[in-house]
């Protein structure tokens, strides 16, 4: 069975609503955005390739912070806090 994971950003602080797409057929996913990150979240960085923990280039200086929200049980273990 595939195990599959939410991106830490949907836990972060700096989490923004996105930028809403839509073309001729109509509105697509939106594209996740952050403080950090005001035009689109890197996809190294969405998708945890790279570690936003730590300074990433055009972060404007903000990095992960986890949000009051409750982080789900995978990534608890993980020093996000």
């Amino acid at each position: 069975m595939t195990q599959r994971f939410a991106p830490m950003c949907l836990w972060c602080k700096h989490r923004t609503d996105g930028i809403e797409n839509t073309d001729e057929l109509g509105p697509i996913p939106s594209t996740p955005t952050c403080k950090a990150f005001p035009n689109g979240i890197p996809d190294k960085i969405f998708f945890e390739i790279g570690d936003h923990r730590k300074e990433w280039p055009g972060d404007n200086g903000i990095q992960f912070e986890a949000s009051d929200e409750e982080l789900p049980e995978y990534m608890q273990w993980q020093p996000y806090k």
